[in-house]
């Protein structure tokens, strides 16, 4: 039986929603059990935004994560300081190290460092750094496939966004590299 617990996190603007809303959708087309609870701060586009995604395989109790996030995923230094300590030992914790040069306080994790911000930039488009994220987070943890991902991708956009599909799945296995051993 599997289940993640993951907590998303960043300024609004930086693609947190998306990211979660394409995980909870591609484990819907998986057929798996899902949860996607939205938070946001005061201002949307530059405030703070997170979202709580559980994927399992059993039936989800509740879709609020305290202490116990299998991963975060971190995008920006207000995020890392309110969201690390919802980890439970030994969980993963994702950090966009363009834009966070701190280091965790927790020693009992698992931390991975991308570069999500350059590694955009490299692509051509730095609105795809949440999906430079999204693709190591699912190398790490194979919770769904990559190939649902895309599908998701065509379920949230729509159709007039097609077109941006190659440039996102290119994030996505740029992001699964920067992870890979």
């Amino acid at each position: 039986m599997t289940t993640e617990k993951i907590i998303m996190a960043g300024f609004g603007g930086q693609g947190v929603m998306s990211m979660g809303q394409l995980l909870t959708y591609s484990g819907m087309l998986e057929d798996k059990h899902v949860s996607w609870l939205p938070s946001y701060g005061p201002e949307m586009r530059g405030g703070t935004a997170n979202c709580s995604v559980i994927v399992s395989d059993s039936l989800i109790g509740s879709p609020i994560i305290t202490q116990d996030a299998t991963a975060v995923i971190v995008m920006n230094l207000p995020s890392l300081i309110k969201f690390e300590k919802n980890l439970k030992s030994g969980g993963k914790l994702l950090i966009n190290s363009s834009l966070i040069e701190r280091k965790p306080d927790r020693e009992d994790l698992e931390i991975y460092y991308i570069p999500a911000n350059e590694i955009a930039n490299e692509i051509g488009n730095a609105r795809v750094a949440n999906m430079v994220m999204l693709g190591a987070y699912l190398e790490l943890t194979k919770i769904v496939d990559v190939n649902s991902v895309v599908e998701a991708f065509k379920k949230v956009y729509g159709s007039d966004k097609e077109h941006l599909i190659p440039l996102n799945q290119e994030a996505l296995e740029r992001g699964a590299a920067a992870v890979r051993g």
